[in-house]
């Protein structure tokens, strides 16, 4: 039975369980978007990094020192969506975590794992484009087969060491407001502190200042400042390098808000953790999670080289025959044209991206 409470006007107020039942009304609608939204995520993370690891490994113009980190960046996004979401996903439709402690601390390290993983190979990305496009006569030399392989370890050895300190501070618990096993804000002040310096703002000034450089020669080259590197910076050099710009700032802003709030709340915890609006915190905990599936749509659309394999990759799951006439094709194509001087010379070949 509904509890009736009378104002001092005699009019009947809203009972209690009429209250409830709007709180859970309202509860159920906010699970239910959160769900949509990461099941987008899921499917188009997993399609699109799937296409992005497959482009590369299919398409010999592609296959250069810059896209090792492209493709490890679709590794860093791609594992979330094959282990954490889908134990935030479960979550979602039981309104609490279910999975036991060894999952939840198994899925916040992967998820640590991915995020820093993703924002270092962006910092190696804009290195790599930075030394290619400015510093292009010892563009080979930095990044020979070898030293490439190297920086790669170095990008996710370096991962692993920043990401391993979360075990012993304890940071990683389960948040109910965002359904998942995450990076606590408020363990340690100093920690939090730590890690928005060292695993976002110190890579955001790395990657600032890579992709500044880059457009200042550019508006150099265009301007007619620097004649001599008109030769050297192609056209498709400039769409390369505008591509990795737009994934940078994607990242930035979907990260900028959640990390803004951990460092606002690591200043003071006391003050500022309870005045945070609840929705603020969510919406910027899954702008975050978003991010993950927004790399391979950016190629996608930016890079005809990628674009095209995708198409032939989504029609030879369709049609099976298609990839099969394609490479048949490709294969007399080869037979009856050599290769021209510029594929085979790796000072001035492109770089696609």
């Amino acid at each position: 039975m509904d509890l009736e409470v009378m104002d001092n006007n005699g009019s009947i107020c809203l009972s209690r369980n009429e209250s409830d039942r709007g709180t859970s009304a309202s509860s159920a609608g906010r699970s239910t978007a959160l769900a949509s939204v990461l099941i987008f995520t899921i499917a188009v993370d997993i399609l699109g990094n799937v296409l992005v690891i497959l482009s590369v490994y299919r398409n010999k113009k592609l296959r250069n020192a810059g896209n090792i980190f492209v493709v490890s960046l679709s590794v860093a996004d791609l594992v979330v969506a094959l282990y954490p979401y889908p134990l935030v996903l479960t979550a979602i439709f039981h309104d609490e975590w279910t999975m036991g402690d060894l999952h939840c601390q198994a899925s916040g390290f992967i998820m640590g794992l991915s995020v820093i993983g993703s924002i270092f190979n962006i910092t190696a990305i804009a290195i790599n484009r930075y030394c290619y496009i400015c510093h292009s006569l010892h563009y080979d030399r930095l990044y020979s087969l070898r030293n490439t392989c190297c920086y790669l370890g170095l990008t996710w050895l370096l991962t692993a060491l920043a990401t391993v300190p979360n075990f012993f501070v304890g940071s990683l618990q389960y948040d109910p407001r965002i359904y998942s096993c995450t990076f606590a804000q408020t363990v340690s002040s100093y920690y939090t502190i730590s890690v928005v310096v060292i695993h976002f703002l110190i890579p955001l000034l790395v990657v600032s200042y890579c992709y500044m450089r880059i457009w200042v020669l550019v508006i150099q080259v265009k301007h007619r400042v620097k004649p001599e590197q008109r030769a050297k910076l192609q056209p498709s050099d400039v769409r390369n390098f505008l591509t990795m710009f737009m994934v940078f700032v994607l990242f930035a802003v979907c990260w900028a808000p959640l990390n803004l709030i951990g460092l606002a709340v690591a200043i003071n915890p006391v003050k500022v953790a309870p005045n945070i609006p609840e929705w603020l915190f969510v919406t910027s905990y899954f702008m975050a999670y978003f991010n993950s599936c927004l790399n391979a749509v950016i190629y996608g659309l930016l890079n005809q080289n990628f674009r095209k394999e995708y198409k032939t990759i989504l029609l030879a799951i369709c049609i099976p025959r298609l990839l099969l006439m394609e490479s048949s094709r490709g294969v007399t194509e080869g037979m009856k044209s050599k290769p021209s001087p510029a594929v085979t010379n790796n000072n001035v070949a492109e770089l696609n991206v």
